[in-house]
């Protein structure tokens, strides 16, 4: 069993609707898969590979050896503990946004992330058009409820994360198992050193390498927004012993003002109106709230919750 992988190219040919099959599986049975032919150059990408990786060894290298994450894990070694750390995550991150400090070093990582998340943006929404079509909604709806009706008012973040060489893999994870916050997740991973692992059918699941692919999964507004439809999956990341895992992962995720809740079409066509109960309607900011404390346990009391703090 190996997570999809779907030519998007096609979907502008005579295999279209083969292809919109394709992205409804993999919304729907599986929360993964991945992209190839998706339109963002092949150039752009190696330059992206290029200046991530050179900043990371210019300029948090030398501080993830000194962390106190490795300080512990260096701790736990010399105790001859057996136990795994639970909570840290062996993970170098630093997040894009429009309005923060983006390194200056190397030279070229500000005018190329730009560019890539430029072109990642486009991607984000012409892939919830898809979504919206395979679920019978109007065009642009995912948009809508993201941005908070019309504009230009969604979240949309860079996480570049690296995950070093780890001497006791057996002990820490690269990142603990949960599920995304918000909307449309879209990561860019290393093409040789593996790692990352989607929960399915109660077994984890490696997302395999493949060059210059676009990963898609879906966060757990995406889910309320499908009426339970497309469901936000559950994954992590192992680091191992050899090789330094390079990971972009980009968030369009709703305005912290955003008011989401299912989509009503879809509630409509479901027999069991008890639904509602499952998928309250809530503040995306206020989901992020307890999503913050709750994030590594279940995910479904995560959607009461927010109600009650509210």
């Amino acid at each position: 069993m190996a997570v999809p992988v779907i030519d998007f190219s096609k979907l502008n040919g005579e295999e279209r609707a083969k292809t919109m099959a394709q992205i409804a599986n993999g919304c729907e049975e599986w929360g993964f898969f991945q992209l190839i032919n998706h339109g963002i150059s092949e150039e752009l990408l190696e330059r992206v590979k290029k200046v991530c990786s050179e900043f990371y060894k210019l300029e948090r290298e030398e501080n993830f050896n000194n962390s106190t994450s490795v300080k512990i894990m260096n701790d736990l070694a010399e105790n001859k503990n057996t136990g795994k750390l639970e909570h840290v995550d062996w993970e170098d991150v630093i997040t894009l946004l429009d309005d923060n400090e983006w390194p200056q070093n190397p030279q070229e990582f500000r005018k190329t992330m730009a560019e890539y998340r430029s072109e990642l943006k486009k991607l984000a929404e012409k892939m919830m058009d898809v979504m919206d079509e395979n679920l019978g909604l109007p065009r642009g709806y995912m948009k809508k409820a993201l941005n908070d009706g019309e504009g230009d008012n969604a979240f949309f973040g860079t996480k570049v994360s690296h995950y070093p060489p780890c001497p006791y893999p057996e002990h820490v994870n690269g990142l603990r198992a949960h599920t995304d916050a918000g909307g449309l997740i879209l990561l860019f991973q290393d093409d040789k050193v593996g790692g990352l692992q989607m929960l399915k059918d109660g077994q984890w699941l490696e997302v395999q390498p493949l060059p210059n692919a676009i990963v898609i999964n879906t966060g757990d507004q995406i889910e309320v927004l499908s009426n339970g439809r497309y469901k936000s999956c559950w994954h992590r990341v192992l680091v191992s012993t050899e090789g330094n895992r390079r990971s972009i992962a980009s968030f369009y995720n709703p305005s912290l003002k955003a008011t989401i809740y299912p989509a009503p079409k879809l509630v409509a066509e479901k027999e069991n109106q008890q639904v509602d109960e499952t998928y309250p309607k809530f503040v995306f900011g206020d989901y992020m709230d307890v999503y913050a404390k709750l994030k590594f346990q279940p995910k479904e009391p995560r959607f009461q919750a927010v109600v009650k703090a509210t």
